[in-house]
């Protein structure tokens, strides 16, 4: 799936509101630019990805059967 698909996905279930949908967004759309950046930038980007997913803890606890 391109970002293109995810996104129309993300807002055809309303998953807006789901940060982890948005992270994942952000990631596809990283993973499309991977050929066209340094290799450095690349490693930077996925490295800000991986701390806002590790920012999100773990909200879900709770609520599982609500969200997933």
């Amino acid at each position: 799936m391109d970002s293109d698909q995810l996104a129309r996905y993300i807002e055809a279930s309303d998953g807006i509101s789901k940060p982890w949908l948005l992270i994942q967004l952000r990631l596809q759309k990283l993973k499309e630019r991977q050929s066209t950046m340094a290799p450095e930038v690349y490693t930077q980007e996925l490295a800000e990805l991986n701390e806002a997913l590790m920012r999100l803890g773990e909200w879900w606890v709770g609520i599982e059967n609500d969200v997933f």
